[in-house]
């Protein structure tokens, strides 16, 4: 009997079948359009940028090799380490938007009907064109007209220049930052906070807590995954951040945009209106290095705070 089985029983011979080379053709056929995009707009900019820090790239001519001439000048320079302060002290005010999201997104949880319009009214910034933002804040923050300083008038508060003056522009900026980031970050918490567990709240009631114990002892713990998430996007966006403070700031003082320009609005400066496309190149390598030392420190410390239940 076991001479017969084995006469049906296939061996292996060790050698691929035929079968199997189509599939991997139409495997790497499904890959490649992503494959190329990575390349072309994501490997092939940061590489020519990479090269181009090492260089100096006038308007007109050759590029020149000068070496880490790019990175020692950019550590001597004291605009630099202005515009990096702006851009962290823009980045902690965003941060601070994350508390007021998560309280908004509970009270929206709460909400028995016309949940969906809340959420919508909020989303509506994230969709708006930044440009169409930056016009509309310019005329609310308006020194001489402006919105803002009519309302402080009926409670007979002086109105400030809050962009042209350097001591409130960064603080003015964080607040649009705030509002325009708030929709996304309701989306992100109200779907984490979907998935906690009803009966979590039921058990936690009948042994006597009330709201507020349960939202920092139930709600805020199990919400800590989605908060991470978030907290790391409002990072990058924040150490992004451009054409905002670029249509707000066009037309003020040199004093006001001496002392209110980011990380990204001197790699435009010096690449696209001075043309040391080489020092640019620099601002937007070392920018590069910071987000990703900012997001590794922020996988690192999650580890101490964030409960993934």
């Amino acid at each position: 009997m076991t001479n017969v089985a084995t006469k049906f029983v296939r061996r292996p011979t060790g050698r691929r079948t035929g079968a199997s080379t189509p599939s991997g053709w139409w495997a790497l056929a499904f890959i490649a359009p992503a494959t190329i995009g990575l390349v072309v707009l994501y490997l092939w900019p940061f590489l020519s940028t990479l090269i181009k820090s090492f260089q100096d790239v006038p308007a007109f001519g050759p590029a020149t090799f000068v070496g880490i001439e790019n990175y020692t000048t950019l550590i001597g320079d004291g605009d630099f380490w202005k515009a990096f302060g702006n851009s962290a002290l823009y980045t902690a005010i965003i941060l601070l938007g994350i508390p007021l999201a998560i309280a908004l997104a509970a009270l929206i949880e709460q909400v028995g009907r016309g949940r969906s319009i809340y959420r919508v009214l909020f989303f509506l910034p994230v969709v708006t064109l930044p440009v169409a933002i930056g016009m509309v804040w310019r005329f609310i923050y308006n020194g001489d007209f402006g919105l803002l300083n009519y309302v402080l008038s009926w409670f007979g508060v002086d109105g400030q220049f809050w962009v042209a003056d350097p001591r409130f522009t960064i603080f003015a900026f964080g607040v649009v930052g705030i509002w325009m980031g708030l929709g996304i970050n309701l989306i992100i918490l109200g779907a984490g906070l979907q998935a906690i567990p009803k009966a979590l709240y039921e058990a936690s009631a009948l042994d006597g807590a009330g709201r507020v114990r349960q939202f920092f002892h139930i709600t805020v713990p199990l919400l800590s995954p989605s908060i991470f998430f978030v907290t790391i996007l409002n990072v990058i966006a924040a150490l992004q951040m451009f054409d905002l403070i670029f249509i707000m700031l066009r037309g003020v003082n040199n004093t006001a945009l001496a002392d209110s320009k980011t990380i990204v609005y001197l790699f435009y400066e010096k690449a696209f209106v001075q043309f040391h496309q080489g020092y640019g190149a620099a601002i937007a390598i070392v920018l590069l290095i910071v987000i990703m030392i900012a997001t590794a420190l922020q996988f690192r410390l999650q580890r101490s705070w964030v409960f993934y239940g």
